[in-house]
Parts: C-alpha cells; structure tokens; sequence
C-alpha cells in the first residue's frame, strides 16, 4: 500500500490538468519465465528503435499522457509512416508494469526513474528496460521556459532581465550541486521522497546543460535561446498542435520565432547591463507542484539571488484551476514557467505571450520498454 500512495505522490502530475481513464492492473511485467507473453511485449537488446515502435503501434500498445508533449509521439509515429495512433497513458506506470503496455512515455527525470529504481514508490526494473530517446530520433520539442507578456517586459525590462540574471544563478548553483538543490526543494514542500528528488535533480540537471544534440551548454549559456532547437518545436507544433478556433488555427500557421520569444532580455542579463527593477515584487507560476523539475528557482530563492538583484519573488505551485500561461495573460502572476509548445499555442490564440528564456535545452520524454533477459 506505501508503494503505491508513493507512486500516487510522485507521478500525480498533470492529474488535475486532465482526467484519463486508468488501465487496469494485473500481474507484474517483471515475470522472465519466458511465457508466450513476455515474449510478445519484451525486446531483444540490440532491437533497432524502428522495429520497436512498430512492434508496439502494431499491437495498439503505445502510450501517453496527451497533456502536450504527444506532439513529439506524433512526429516519431509520423517518421516511421506509422498511424498517429496512442493509448491514453495513466498518470503511474502500473500500465506499463503490467504489460498493457509495450512502450510507454516517461519524463527522464520521473517516470523512468520510478521505473528503474527500487526505493518506495519505485517498480525496481533497472537495467532490465532500454528507453527511445525523443533527441535521439530528431522530433524532440523544448520544455520548461520563463515567460510573461510582451506589454509586460516592454513596461519593465530592468526587472525582466534581473529575474532572468538571478534564477540562472539559482540554476546554476543547482546543477553544479543537485542533492543540496533536491534538499532545498524538499524544504520548500514537496511531496515528492527525498530519494526520488535527489534523482529528480540530477537528471534535471542534465536536460539544462545539454543540448538536443548531445552537447554541452556552458553555465554561462544557461537559458539560451538556440536557434536551431526553437525552430524545430514551432515546426513540429504547427504540424501536430490542433486549435478548434480557425482563426488561431491559421495564426499558428504564420508565427515565426521572433513572434514567440526575445532573446534581448536573457543578453541583458547575462551581461548584466541592466538597471534597477521597475517592478520589485513579483510573483511566478511554476508548471506543477515543488519538485526538482523548477530547483533553479527555489535555490534562487533561498541563496538569496532575487534578493541581490533587487527582487522579492514569490513562487507560486501550478497545477490548480488557472494554468500558467491564462495566469500570466490576465496579470495574475508577472512570469511564467511552461513548455514552448503551450506557449505556441497561447500566442496563437492571442495571447501575447514572450519566451525570455529557455532554461531545458532539450526534451526529456523517452519511450520505455522491457528487454528480454536471457
């Protein structure tokens, strides 16, 4: 029963930003007795990705969450000329535990960590599961961003750039020491197992300091808007984002990247040449609840970061009625931290919302499967 409120506790994501049907459990997947169904839905290690993903779309046994990064699902399916075709993905792993599925979705830095490791709320497969890595396969799309409105950061760009400049520090601080930020975030109200945070933080860690291609990103480059990363999520969201209003359907059509973001504020704040702030006390919507997915922030906030630039901040949980990118369109909170695509999707609608950073570098959805063991 523990590991399952665990579990409950860890993976309860996006639970109240969408309601899915949960798919029944049965027995474990970790059988290796060699039954006829092991062998159906497990995989040979040195399996070719493609031959994987056909294997699983081919028996209907492919999930996700549909919270927004299925995009990045539609795009791999779409590579391999297969049908844009998934089963809605509870928010555990119970489905993939049990053999409902063959290859399901996992952010790095939570739901694959569960499934590997044996601490409560952990399924304990470890090296018995290989991943599909979404950079990998070139149709990765960003996540985690700072943004607020345009009219905003317009009306006060000193504060916008001394938001920026302090939680890259707090970033920084956080990936060169990730336990010490996982501890801070636990002490800020997480309900996620200090165990599970601590993993948390490290694979955080490595989604801000490298880039889809598997290269490094300088700490002084932390936040940075690379080009060629931008461009390909705006292209893959105009492919697979469907609005229900046509007419910011055919806006998504023709926004360009200066359309969505301003690199201007992050330059201003890694060269530090900006002024007092405009607006000294601001408030920050995060995504979700505390966790490590946002420790750069609450390590800024409790080294004191906000403070030395002239900042109080408050951080305030999502995952409630408003969403992020609504409560920073109607002023309720100044910033805003969401994935590039849903801010794709907001400016569609009229939003006039700006990207001032992109603080993850590179997608962390992977697939998941289990491997035959000899």
């Amino acid at each position: 029963m523990m590991k399952k409120q665990m579990r409950a506790i860890s993976i309860f994501c996006a639970a109240v930003l969408m309601t899915v049907s949960v798919t029944a459990c049965g027995s474990s997947g970790k059988d290796s007795s060699g039954s006829s169904a092991s062998k159906e839905n497990y995989f040979d290690p040195g399996t070719s990705s493609e031959n994987i993903i056909k294997a699983a779309s081919e028996a209907g046994k492919i999930g996700n969450w549909g919270i927004g990064n299925e995009y990045e699902l539609l795009a791999l399916l779409t590579k391999y000329d297969l049908p844009n075709e998934f089963v809605s993905q509870a928010f555990d792993m119970d489905s993939f535990d049990d053999d409902s599925l063959m290859l399901a979705s996992a952010m790095t830095y939570n739901e694959l960590g569960l499934v590997k490791n044996d601490y409560d709320g952990g399924y304990g497969y470890g090296d018995t599961v290989g991943t599909i890595d979404m950079n990998d396969e070139g149709v990765a799309m960003l996540e985690d961003n700072i943004f607020c409105t345009k009219a905003f950061a317009e009306k006060n760009p000193n504060t916008v750039a001394a938001f920026i400049s302090a939680s890259m520090k707090g970033w920084e601080y956080a990936c060169e020491n990730p336990d010490e930020a996982a501890e801070i975030v636990f002490n800020y109200g997480s309900s996620v197992s200090p165990e599970h945070q601590k993993y948390m933080a490290s694979e955080v860690a490595k989604l801000v300091t490298t880039d889809m291609s598997g290269n490094a990103v300088s700490l002084d480059d932390l936040g940075q808007m690379e080009e060629t990363a931008m461009q390909q999520t705006l292209d893959l969201a105009k492919q697979y984002i469907k609005l229900d209003d046509s007419a910011a359907a055919e806006k998504l059509g023709t926004l360009t990247l200066d359309d969505v973001r301003d690199t201007s504020y992050w330059e201003a704040a890694t060269s530090e040449s900006f002024g007092a702030p405009e607006k000294t006390d601001v408030t920050v919507q995060l995504k979700w609840l505390p966790q490590a997915q946002f420790m750069g922030y609450y390590v800024a906030l409790d080294k004191g970061y906000y403070n030395d630039v002239g900042l109080n901040v408050t951080i305030t949980p999502g995952g409630g009625d408003i969403s992020e990118t609504t409560a920073v369109y109607n002023g309720t909170v100044d910033f805003g931290v969401t994935w590039f695509c849903n801010l794709i999707s907001a400016d569609a609608a009229g939003m006039g919302l700006t990207e001032v950073a992109q603080v993850y570098q590179r997608s962390g959805l992977e697939l998941v499967y289990k491997l035959n063991q000899d």
